[in-house]
């Protein structure tokens, strides 16, 4: 867009806010959803074994009690971005910390398998509507030069909770004397490790009580002089608010009210920019990252180490998908999405080959020769670090900007509702494909990153420096 509805009239490109660090707070806010969605899709790792003992089940049962939140992950994605705009992205926000904190305290009281698989799904709900609303809700409070920066708070925050969670998971492992069943204040250490995210699930709500709703929803629903002085906090006083305001709000006349419909380009198939999200989204997935989250002290345990070292290395994993992600941050709006998109496909293919070329040793008294062993290692650390430095934000960063403002809440719904069907895909068939050939597995994943890279060549653009007004 050109005209009135772009940039130049209002000065937006070069939009600077008077205080930075109030941006930076409400988007920390927001992000805590993901801290969420970090914490909770890492925690379980902790407890998988502990569930397999207590209730006696075999890995296919065991895949889906782990993997059923997805669905609800799913549900939730799906139908958030239809809810947001009925009532507001914070009231969104302030549902999902309800959701959160009912879902932990269920997980750590369960009745039976049953009962902790109703309230994963309920948790799943939760993550999915956050999952939708935190880079949706980033992407229109950030001023355009800060977006890119902005926006990675969602994944930062994301891959602080696995941090969190497997620190956590790691200490109480550690009181409960290298027992995932042992007793700590008359609870198994696995019941405290799903039971201690309720403190973030309260603080999320506790936020979202401090933050101002979407200027771009409140102009939805016709208040303009409460939209204007949102914009004012987060883009600054330099720009032209009142053309800032007509600018959002020809832009969404241009582009009216979106249904499911409206994100079809004919009968049958979604519109190109949807199909791009949706592929975005699944690549992010298929690569087998969250394997390294669900699985990884169970893998690690499978291939000779034992529990404790095997937490550790759940962590360590967790710290490098941190500094990943600070280099993506750093560079996002810098060199671009789309280079970065590039060079982790490329990383992520070749570490995946080496785990697959270190998984396909036989194993000696029960463990990895030791070369196999020491290359499994780092090949999974350097695939979390090239993840986490490229798919692991951008994908985050290209759903809040690449939609247009009317479709945005319905189409990132729909790419988050497939990222979350290829994450339950990938979580669910783990185990089995692991106990049929971990090697072929993980060939596998290294073809899904050999293909993302021909993907983001030929179907995705790069969203820098640009409006959201600018976008479809």
């Amino acid at each position: 867009m050109t005209s009135a509805a772009n940039g130049p009239e209002s000065g937006a490109r070069a939009a600077h806010p008077d205080h930075l660090g109030h941006v930076i707070f409400i988007t920390a806010a927001a992000a805590m959803g993901g801290f969420l969605f970090g914490y909770d899709s890492s925690v379980i790792n902790g407890a998988v074994e502990a569930i397999r003992d207590r209730y006696d089940i075999g890995s296919g049962t065991l895949a889906q009690v782990i993997a059923i939140a997805l669905i609800g992950c799913a549900i939730g994605a799906a139908t958030a971005g239809r809810i947001a705009d009925r009532i507001g992205r914070i009231r969104c926000m302030q549902i999902a910390s309800v959701l959160f904190t009912a879902s932990a305290i269920g997980s750590a009281l369960p009745f039976a398998l049953w009962d902790l698989a109703i309230w994963r799904i309920i948790g799943g709900f939760a993550i999915g509507m956050a999952s939708v609303i935190g880079p949706a809700y980033i992407a229109e409070v950030s001023p355009p030069a800060y977006r890119g920066r902005l926006g990675s708070f969602q994944q930062a925050a994301i891959v602080i909770g696995i941090a969190i969670s497997q620190l956590v998971n790691y200490t109480l492992l550690q009181i409960a004397d290298g027992d995932q069943r042992g007793k700590i204040l008359g609870l198994e250490a696995w019941q405290w490790m799903l039971g201690v995210m309720v403190v973030p699930a309260v603080l999320y709500g506790l936020l979202s009580f401090a933050i101002p709703e979407s200027p771009r929803f409140l102009i939805s629903v016709g208040k303009k002089a409460q939209a204007r002085k949102i914009l004012e906090e987060v883009e600054g006083d330099k720009i032209d608010l009142d053309a800032r305001v007509t600018e959002i709000e020809t832009a969404m006349h241009r582009e009216h009210k979106s249904s499911f419909k409206d994100l079809l380009g004919n009968r049958f198939f979604f519109l190109p920019i949807v199909w791009v999200g949706i592929g975005l989204s699944m690549f992010q997935q298929l690569v087998g990252i969250n394997v390294a989250f669900y699985y990884s002290a169970t893998l690690w345990q499978s291939v000779g180490i034992d529990p404790t070292d095997s937490f550790f290395y759940s962590f360590t994993t967790s710290i490098i998908n941190i500094i990943g992600t600070v280099i993506a941050m750093v560079l996002v709006d810098r060199v671009g999405r789309r280079p970065l998109a590039l060079v982790g496909s490329v990383g992520m293919a070749i570490a995946l080959a080496f785990e697959a070329w270190a998984f396909s040793a036989d194993l000696v008294d029960g463990k990895l020769p030791t070369t196999q062993g020491v290359v499994a290692l780092v090949a999974a650390h350097v695939f979390v670090l090239f993840f986490a430095l490229s798919w692991g934000v951008v994908v985050w960063v290209f759903l809040g900007e690449m939609f247009p403002n009317r479709l945005r809440a319905a189409a990132l719904g729909v790419a988050v509702f497939a990222q979350w069907m290829a994450n339950w895909a990938i979580t669910a068939s783990f185990p089995s494909l692991a106990d049929w050939n971990l090697s072929g597995t993980y060939i596998i994943y290294a073809c899904f990153a050999v293909l993302s890279i021909p993907f983001v060549l030929k179907f995705v653009k790069e969203t820098k420096g640009k409006t959201l007004e600018e976008m479809g």
